[in-house]
């Protein structure tokens, strides 16, 4: 069950600059300096992360299950985005979040993305369970 102080309306901005490390190119999304698709998608999910997680009981996390991404415009490296991650469903063990992106002068993303929470040793003990079957 998910912590009571996690309800819809709840939000969280956070700022990241476009790094030569985030740009297509350099991730293999594409071939241009421009903030990469996959750069996004793991900001948008790592600010909904933090959005949530410090509302959660000590041995709970949450991991990402579902996105629905659109990168709308291209970001030079050396520009800055914002996402503005907000709460918008809260369901059984599942959060649902709407993000917008923007870097300095338009709405560059938008996504909605669900993210399952989970007990942390029973999630480590499958993945253990897995590794030792694959060996």
């Amino acid at each position: 069950m998910v912590a009571e102080a996690i309800e819809p309306g709840i939000t969280l901005i956070e700022e990241q600059e476009v790094t030569p490390g985030r740009a297509a190119s350099h991730l293999g999304s594409g071939s241009l300096q421009v903030y990469a698709t996959p750069a996004m998608l793991a900001f948008i999910e790592g600010t909904c992360r933090k959005l949530i997680e410090p509302r959660l009981p000590a041995g709970q996390t949450t991991v990402g299950v579902q996105v629905h991404l659109r990168h709308l415009a291209p970001t030079p490296v050396g520009g800055r985005v914002r996402a503005r991650a907000e709460v918008i469903e809260v369901e059984g063990g599942t959060i649902q979040f709407r993000v917008e992106v923007d870097d300095e002068t338009e709405r560059v993303g938008e996504a909605v993305h669900t993210r399952a929470v989970i007990d942390v040793e029973r999630f480590l003990r499958r993945v253990q369970a897995k590794a030792e079957r694959q060996s």
